[in-house]
């Protein structure tokens, strides 16, 4: 299902950027996570916490179970930001700062605008691509000259890029199913058709692991991204994808790498420079840039 319109509906736009301020703090509070827990409970654990939220959700609206063949996306959605995102982040994170994963995940708007194209049926025009080219170059050239590049590629790195690769994947399929399902619903499934996985690995971590030395700014990191990044941020995420289009609406993303360095700096104290004005602006001017060109 293509998006004919040259306009994009404000809802659409408003609930993608409600997602992504919700999803600008999953990367600084996976690391406060991962400082004292493993990291696949950090991953796993997140995914059954909130699909027992989902499960309860479903049960609460009655939703109608999904058909066969809407079953089948759900796992490619689940793959993607069920089980693929949490974990790479997760595994990179031990190691990295989440101002370096910043940098890495500013390659997810162009990933998901390439999937939104190989499994949405989208077709963004040449302006589209370009306007993203120089959002995706004004937000990296912003987290590098804050410091969020530290030395070469390391192995955090590939795990940072696979979580992308497979993230964009999740959204552009789960934006696309949500047209049918419904935002709360598709995120919902996901999770519910997760939890054959998701369980067991949970509890078999859990049961190897010492929980006793655990702080409780790792238990509150744990609690944000099972409640606001595995859960409610993508009820605002995937309704906005399905009413503004995956591609032009996925480009909102492009803000999250600023957010997620301010984050660092309100939760850490870090400094950041006067840049940081400049590249909002630049970040929005090419936001408003997408939303304008044709699909």
């Amino acid at each position: 299902m293509r998006v004919e319109s040259n306009v994009i509906a404000p809802a659409g736009i408003t609930l993608g950027a409600l997602g992504v301020l919700a999803f600008s703090f999953s990367l600084p509070a996976t690391r406060l996570a991962v400082a004292d827990l493993d990291p696949w409970f950090v991953s796993f654990g997140r995914a059954v916490g909130a699909g027992l939220l989902a499960v309860a959700y479903l049960m609460f609206v009655r939703a109608p179970r999904p058909s066969l063949a809407q079953i089948r996306r759900l796992l490619v959605v689940a793959l993607g930001i069920v089980v693929g995102f949490p974990l790479f982040t997760s595994l990179a994170l031990t190691t990295q700062t989440s101002a370096h994963g910043a940098v890495v995940i500013t390659c997810l708007p162009m990933c998901t605008a390439v999937w939104a194209v190989v499994r949405a049926g989208e077709r963004p025009r040449s302006g589209f691509w370009l306007a993203s080219g120089v959002g995706f170059l004004a937000v990296l050239v912003f987290v590098i000259a804050n410091g969020g590049v530290s030395g070469g590629l390391e192995l955090a790195d590939v795990f940072l890029l696979i979580a992308v690769v497979l993230c964009g994947l999740g959204y552009a399929e789960g934006g696309a199913l949500a047209r049918d399902l419904g935002g709360a619903r598709t995120v919902c499934w996901a999770l519910v058709v997760s939890l054959p996985v998701t369980v067991p690995v949970t509890g078999f971590v859990a049961a190897t692991r010492d929980f006793s030395h655990v702080s409780a700014s790792a238990w509150s990191g744990f609690a944000y991204v099972t409640v606001i990044s595995m859960f409610l941020g993508f009820f605002a995420w995937y309704a906005g994808l399905a009413a503004g289009g995956v591609a032009k609406v996925g480009q909102v993303q492009l803000a999250q790498p600023v957010l997620t360095l301010l984050w660092s700096v309100l939760v850490l104290g870090e400094p950041v420079g006067g840049l940081t004005v400049f590249a909002a602006a630049a970040v929005l001017t090419c936001v408003i840039w997408t939303q304008r060109a044709r699909t």
